[in-house]
């Protein structure tokens, strides 16, 4: 009697247990498909009538595109509309795909023969051009815009409902030239949830009222906003860049280190020493107004010289590491690389006497060897240079000390700023894209200047320019028409002003490379406008001429913009300005002009290459900034208890 009663207890447990189990099973699969599907249809789609299944199907919006949107369709929604739901690419560390700030791989002629860039012997004459890469760079947080019947893709649409867990699960690089759309009924006009805005019911209908089949209506061609074609969403002016300068000498946010060490207390040594720099007040070698403060410019520069120690890595294949570019558009990091390597005073070969760690790699190298031309997909860059920075924290010590913060790199190409997020966030990064809104920490990184070296064998061919009183062009600029911004110069001052020389790409040839260099050498103000990105080598070619540069970038941080006062010898002007451009420059009293034109011969010599390095030349200052930047960065760590080396 008592066994079968237990029998039959352990009976009804176990029918409990499956149902509950079965239960259970019913919501998880409820709980997924409200995640995938609009709200409503979860419970629709466990049905077996065939007209209340969900299809779901991809459409694969461009080549360049990121986007893929999930098109539902359900002959049981009303007439209203379609819901759709677009999935947007997130800037995310856990994205496996980032196609963020995409630029294209289109490289002019000249910069196409990588050996015409590594010929360090080649005399031609090379025209200047500040952005070899045909395309811009594709940044999905902008949006982007699809000029067809039935959709329109924006930036900040009213009726984002996409979940961010699923946006991140559905995220891939989409292929394909154009949209297809399939299984949307007629009558139904498309909604589009996330990047994707609404379209009026007007633009799907027929002019005498009738509704159009929108999956029958041709597809146009997808023009995309890219983020180089659009003005920056957030501007900085220079004086807020002065202010976030001076919060950010107040306040390091750089790590402190784990264990001390004697180089620590060497450069707060050196930063004392610095900030109680006696006053200078008639300085035989430097130009005064040219600086902050020229006092502690001077002592910092000399402090460096006698106490600073490097480390340069061995570690990393050439050509991407240790192979130098010295001519081109790129040679900022090429000379740097060259003459650092080769450099006696500075480099040390114990790592534990160094005060600083440098990764000698190519950015341009790394374009060249291992971006998949066309791919739209920078990711294999950034984690080749992750893979080198985990290899150097696995075999070193030195990395993990500080997170980085005392090692540094010099790269001028473009896409740097993405190829170094995260993994060397933390690093001294010297930079020509000196953008604020990509990341560039004032105070911090180093606004690197990149050089146009036309002769590797005499970077200062045709150096100079003719004095004030023979340069009667006010304002010159010439140049291909990259980014939004130049077209607009072009627009306001192109054939408009008689002494304003203001044209668009030159022809073709030595005669018209030679106009160029003259037009330079002959004008009061050269116009240094933003292609792709906020950076032009015009900035030192002007300076190289002897002409005064008109900086014209929102965002840009100049050169050495921790020692140097451009005020002194250039002109920066917001771009909302630009209609007013001759304005501005003929308001410029003649005796401030001649201050700044002086100021351009004597800064001249800080942004020049010389095959065997100068003292106060590009490479020291390049040098000295990294180093004046760590000086202020470094944080001290008590030695009670602790470690030393």
């Amino acid at each position: 009697m008592d066994y079968s009663i237990t029998i039959q207890t352990r009976l009804q447990i176990e029918k409990r247990k499956w149902l509950f189990l079965v239960g259970l099973v019913a919501l998880t699969h409820l709980f997924c498909q409200s995640l995938m599907l609009p709200y409503g249809n979860a419970l629709l789609s466990l049905l077996p009538n065939e007209k209340n299944n969900v299809v779901m199907t991809t459409s694969r919006l461009s080549k360049d595109s990121s986007v893929e949107t999930l098109i539902l369709d359900n002959s049981n929604l009303d007439d209203e509309s379609l819901l759709v739901r677009g999935v947007k690419s997130m800037k995310s560390y856990n994205v496996g795909t980032d196609v963020e700030d995409e630029k294209g791989a289109t490289e002019k002629d000249e910069e196409e023969n990588m050996n015409s860039d590594l010929d360090i012997d080649d005399d031609g004459f090379d025209f200047i051009e500040d952005e070899t890469l045909g395309k811009a760079n594709v940044d999905m947080e902008d949006g982007f815009i699809m000029t067809n019947d039935s959709l329109s893709l924006a930036n900040g649409s009213s009726e984002a409902l996409l979940d961010s867990g699923t946006s991140e699960m559905l995220e891939k690089t989409i292929t394909g030239a154009s949209a297809t759309l399939s299984n949307i009924s007629a009558n139904k006009p498309l909604l589009i949830e996330s990047i994707v805005q609404r379209k009026s019911e007007s633009e799907v209908s027929t002019s005498d009222g009738s509704s159009r089949n929108v999956s029958s209506l041709p597809i146009k061609p997808v023009k995309k906003k890219m983020r180089c074609q659009m003005p920056p969403k957030t501007i900085t002016l220079i004086n807020e860049m002065e202010q976030i300068l001076a919060r950010n000498r107040a306040r390091s946010r750089a790590m402190r280190p784990r264990w001390s060490s004697e180089r620590d207390q060497e450069i707060l040594t050196a930063r004392l020493k610095i900030e109680s720099a006696p006053v200078l007040k008639n300085d035989q070698e430097l130009y005064a107004p040219l600086f902050r403060n020229i006092s502690m410019f001077k002592r910092s520069y000399e402090l460096m010289e006698r106490v600073l120690k490097i480390h340069v890595y061995k570690e990393g294949e050439k050509p991407i590491f240790h192979q130098p570019i010295l001519k081109g558009l790129y040679a900022s990091e090429g000379w740097f690389m060259k003459l650092m390597e080769s450099n006696k005073r500075f480099v040390v070969k114990d790592p534990r006497k160094a005060h600083l760690f440098y990764m000698p790699f190519s950015s341009r190298m790394l374009e060249y060897k291992v971006y998949v031309r066309n791919s739209h997909n920078r990711t294999n860059l950034r984690q080749y240079l992750k893979d080198y920075s985990e290899k150097i924290a696995a075999k070193y010590r030195f990395w993990n000390r500080t997170g980085g913060a005392d090692h540094f790199l010099v790269a001028c190409h473009d896409w740097a700023p993405y190829e170094t997020r995260h993994h060397m966030e933390h690093c001294i990064k010297a930079l020509c894209n000196a953008d604020v809104t990509m990341g560039f920490k004032i105070g911090r990184d180093v606004s690197l200047p990149e050089t146009y070296v036309r002769s590797a064998r005499n970077p200062l061919r045709d150096l100079g320019g003719k004095p004030p009183s023979q340069r009667h062009i006010l304002a010159f600029y010439a140049g291909n028409m990259h980014g939004y911004l130049r077209p607009i110069l072009l627009k306001h001052w192109k054939d408009n002003e008689p002494d304003m020389k203001i044209f668009g790409p030159m022809p073709p040839g030595v005669a018209s490379k030679m106009n160029y260099i003259q037009h330079m050498k002959s004008s009061r103000y050269c116009i240094c406008p933003k292609g792709y990105e906020v950076n032009s080598p015009r900035i030192v070619e002007a300076i190289f001429y002897e002409c005064v540069p008109v900086i014209i970038s929102d965002n840009f941080v100049p050169p050495f913009f921790e020692v140097l006062n451009w005020d002194a010898f250039s002109v920066i002007i917001a771009e909302k300005d630009i209609p007013n451009l001759k304005n501005i420059l003929v308001s410029i009293p003649e005796q401030k002009y001649l201050d700044m034109q002086l100021g351009v011969r004597k800064v001249q010599r800080h942004f020049l290459w010389h095959v065997k390095p100068v003292k106060y030349d590009l490479f020291h200052m390049t040098l000295h900034s990294i180093w004046y930047n760590r000086v202020f960065q470094i944080k001290a760590r008590s030695k009670l208890g602790m470690h030393v080396e």
